[in-house]
């Protein structure tokens, strides 16, 4: 019996050597086949060790922490709406905006307490200052600001201590826009590739989604004649929110896709651009008409879209966490970079 008889598995009779079909031969079979064959390797699939992924999914809960993200905004902004109506003699702008911000930073801490589980653990991020923590500086922020807001708020329904509510009103205004926009650099600061590679321009988005909420809310429960404050406020908002967010997604490449992928994200995110963009166009037109109807819709429709805005950006960042291309391909892209 001669090597030639014998297969690799030890079976008489078989001849490979006369039977297999050559790399040339095997060329032109292929070739035959034409371009509709289907290709024997399936297309590559990003994963990581034994199914787990790459980066742990944000667990926050999506009401308590974009309701967190949304309201932030809302009370930061207004306290800058209050103190520019106070200093030009609108009341019930002042007061709305006044009565928002220390609502809405009270509803923000309770949701931001509620995700942490105990209010022991808000208060032991106060045991040090640490100025490179985002999280750290935004619990000092929040300390600071929320006592202010309700000061200004309490002493202007009494109307008593009027010296102490309007430095009150001057102090959490100047705390306001940081109060608006922290939140942008506390996300971008993760390692959750839609949140991080937006670090640029997010808070300029949120600055004007926080814009746009404060105006809204100043449309809804102030009379028509006082709110032309807010309605200027709203046409700049929604215009730093729209061409921010429009910017950041162009420069942000492959970490843009779940904000306009299909699902959550981009219903959320669409709504939030039609909201926005259609309030602030009817505010814009209900200062020239008589009543607050017009200008109530409008309000409800910016406070609408700016809550649609943070909501789909935080659903964005959780899909982006979730599959592990949004993380591997801009890390080959880069070491690409650096090694050419």
């Amino acid at each position: 019996m001669s090597d030639s008889d014998v297969t690799r598995d030890g079976r008489e009779g078989a001849r490979p050597g006369r039977e297999a079909v050559t790399g040339e031969q095997a060329g032109r079979r292929r070739r035959r086949r034409g371009r509709g064959e289907r290709a024997m390797v399936p297309d590559a699939e990003f994963s990581s060790y034994y199914g787990k992924p790459i980066l742990n999914k944000p667990t926050w809960k999506p009401l308590d922490i974009a309701g967190y993200l949304y309201l932030g905004g809302l009370a930061g902004a207004s306290s800058l709406l209050a103190a520019g109506a106070q200093l030009t003699g609108r009341p019930a702008v002042a007061r709305a905006a006044k009565l928002g911000a220390a609502g809405a930073i009270s509803l923000s801490l309770a949701a931001l307490v509620h995700d942490l589980g105990r209010p022991a653990r808000f208060i032991n991020m106060l045991r040090v200052f640490k100025p490179t923590s985002p999280m750290n500086l935004g619990s000092w922020l929040l300390a600071g600001y929320a006592p202010l807001t309700m000061v200004a708020a309490a002493t202007d329904v009494a109307r008593r201590y009027r010296l102490v509510g309007s430095a009150a009103t001057a102090a959490s205004a100047v705390l306001g826009p940081a109060v608006a926009t922290y939140t942008a650099v506390l996300i971008s600061d993760t390692a959750v590739p839609s949140w991080h590679e937006g670090y640029r321009e997010m808070p300029f988005v949120f600055a004007g989604s926080g814009a746009t909420a404060a105006a809204g809310l100043a449309l809804v429960c102030a009379p028509a004649e006082q709110t032309g404050p807010a309605r200027r406020m709203a046409a700049l908002g929604a215009a730093l929110e729209l061409g921010a967010f429009g910017l950041m997604k162009r420069r942000m490449g492959l970490a843009a896709e779940p904000f306009e992928e299909e699902g959550t994200p981009k219903r959320l995110l669409r709504a939030a651009e039609v909201l926005t963009a259609g309030g602030a166009a009817l505010a814009a037109v209900a200062g020239r008409r008589r009543g607050r109807g017009p200008g109530a819709v409008a309000g409800a429709a910016l406070l609408g879209g700016s809550a649609a805005l943070r909501f789909g950006v935080f659903h964005a960042g959780v899909v982006s966490a979730e599959d592990p291309k949004f993380t591997v391909v801009p890390q080959r892209a880069r070491l690409r970079a650096a090694e050419g």
